[in-house]
């Protein structure tokens, strides 16, 4: 793939971002992309307006227990 984004570069002149979204849309343009979706059941009494905060919550939490064992 590199080596193609780069005959690219050098045939048209181009920079590596205007090469790299060519291809992108060049891609796109080929196929119809579907996103697939899945349910993730019904959560109660969750707010799904704070999940990064949670998510992120718990990464701290890891990184705290992952460095406690290093000692």
């Amino acid at each position: 793939m590199e080596k193609l984004i780069r005959d690219f570069m050098k045939e048209h002149g181009v920079s590596l971002k205007e090469a790299v979204n060519a291809a992108v849309r060049a891609g796109l343009g080929q196929r119809r992309f579907v996103q697939e979706t899945f349910s993730l059941g019904r959560i109660r009494n969750f707010n799904w307006d704070k999940a990064r905060t949670v998510a992120e919550s718990i990464e701290d939490e890891e990184f705290g227990r992952k460095l406690s064992l290093r000692k």
